[in-house]
């Protein structure tokens, strides 16, 4: 039978202040359970290379101690559970059973549960920054039960799950963080475009990005360079115009209109007589990105995009052929 005390006796306020312990323990038990664990490792690497200074500081203190989840998550479970446990214990030689547990139930629920986690939920950097110490000793002191049933987590659950966001979820990321979106980002409209243009290549081919050969400006190599194609040419302002035989389909190179500088109209030179530049010819199958790393070796920033690999060019010199399917990009 409980032994029961009455008020103002010493051992009444001893059992008040244990009670009162016991309570804020497993508020901070719970609310370091939420503000620890809903941070992933991703999140706090990424606090503690970019954050604000004190971000950084407060990162760099938990993350040693979240390294191990499983063990963390036993740790503060067992404490939670352990002080919840010796509640009532102590209540019941301060009252009868029933408002044992009445008062119990009401203490962990508000001051052990509700307000806690609200605060930790909103300032767990913080709090879990100032308590990682008072953890670490947790840690230890739990660890003989802690540790083994951490193991067994780790061999069901698997060992140090990184969540890691997907190229199309990454997209979407990026776009929240858009001034645009009125969520309070500060990424601008074109930086939010080059960033899911970058994430795109992947997954796009040359198909998906060249521009119709009936969109494309070129000129024939047979054509005289007088005043009325050198103002056209300018008046396009490319760095670059293709140059094509016969028809406009068949391109066989291209001119650097930097080239085109020395020319006189009055004279009127035969494009064939200007420096003609190979131009490169690509898969529409064939990735961005290994476009991207040919045209940045700098042998061309053009290419032609065929259909089929065993596409021939037709040369002046070549007699006529079909007529072919060629897009530029």
């Amino acid at each position: 039978m409980a032994v029961e005390y009455k008020c103002c006796e010493s051992e009444f306020f001893v059992h008040i202040l244990i009670i009162t312990l016991l309570v804020i323990f497993a508020g901070l038990m719970s609310g370091l359970t939420l503000g620890l664990m809903s941070m992933s490792l991703v999140d706090l690497e990424v606090l503690a290379k970019s954050g604000t200074p004190k971000d950084r500081q407060h990162a760099a203190k938990i993350l040693p101690v979240v390294r191990n989840q499983h063990l963390l998550l036993c740790t503060l479970l067992i404490c939670n559970a352990a002080s919840m446990e010796a509640l009532p214990i102590f209540l019941d030689s301060l009252v009868t059973a029933w408002g044992a547990i009445l008062i119990s139930v009401t203490l962990i629920l508000l001051f052990g549960e509700v307000i806690p986690q609200s605060v930790c939920s909103r300032y767990g950097l913080t709090i879990g920054a100032a308590m990682a110490p008072f953890v670490r000793v947790l840690v230890w002191i739990c660890f003989p039960v802690a540790f083994p049933i951490s193991k067994l987590l780790d061999f069901l659950l698997g060992h140090g799950h990184v969540a890691l966001f997907r190229r199309a979820e990454l997209k979407t990321l990026v776009n929240f963080h858009g001034n645009e979106a009125g969520k309070g980002g500060e990424l601008t409209h074109d930086e939010t475009t080059i960033i899911a243009g970058a994430l795109e290549l992947t997954e796009k081919t040359a198909g998906d990005a060249m521009t119709p050969i009936s969109e494309t400006f070129a000129i024939d190599i047979n054509a005289k360079l007088d005043r009325d194609l050198m103002h056209l040419i300018l008046e396009k302002g490319h760095s670059r115009v293709p140059v094509y035989y016969e028809q406009s389909t068949n391109i066989i190179g291209l001119v650097l209109v930097k080239n085109l500088l020395a020319m006189h109209p009055e004279d009127e030179v035969a494009v064939k007589s200007v420096t003609i530049r190979r131009i490169p010819r690509v898969l529409e199958t064939l990735p961005l990105y290994d476009i991207l790393n040919e045209f940045q070796k700098g042998h061309s920033h053009m290419a032609v995009v065929v259909r089929r690999c065993n596409e021939a060019v037709k040369s002046p010199n070549d007699p006529p052929e079909s007529e072919r399917r060629e897009n530029t990009h």
